[in-house]
């Protein structure tokens, strides 16, 4: 079952093109990881923060423009030993077109220790529950 957010596009995300700039699809793909690892149960406190990214792409497939509404899906692909992969779709809100696609590697990591550490069981059950076919 995927994670969704909704994020509606601002005149500053867009390029002189008049699409939104590529950078900004990233931006959106972290705001829905950040929900995403909200519902899952990791700790968002700075001092406490337990996942380090390693990896993000994304495949621009269409043009999104000002104003409008982009639902982005964030699912799980791949469960290791101290890592995940998360995938990512965005569409059109409205219509359901695809827009772009992308994916993320975060490893689970103790910042104090500088060093990846074993995935918790309560987090591995519920990334276990987002796991989605690619």
């Amino acid at each position: 079952m995927a994670h969704e957010i909704t994020v509606k596009v601002r005149f500053s995300e867009t390029d002189a093109l008049g699409h939104v700039s590529n950078i900004s699809y990233f931006i959106y793909l972290e705001e829905a990881r950040i929900e995403f690892f909200k519902e899952l149960g990791l700790e968002m406190a700075i001092d406490k923060w337990s996942v380090i990214m390693i990896s993000a792409n994304c495949t621009f497939l269409k043009q999104a423009y000002f104003d409008q509404k982009l639902k982005v899906a964030s699912f799980v692909t791949k469960i290791g030993n101290s890592s995940f992969m998360i995938g990512h779709r965005i569409t059109d809100a409205a219509s359901g077109e695809l827009i772009a696609e992308g994916s993320a590697g975060a490893v689970y990591f103790d910042f104090k220790a500088q060093k990846s550490e074993r995935l918790p069981e309560g987090i591995r059950a519920k990334l276990e529950q987002h796991m989605e076919e690619v």
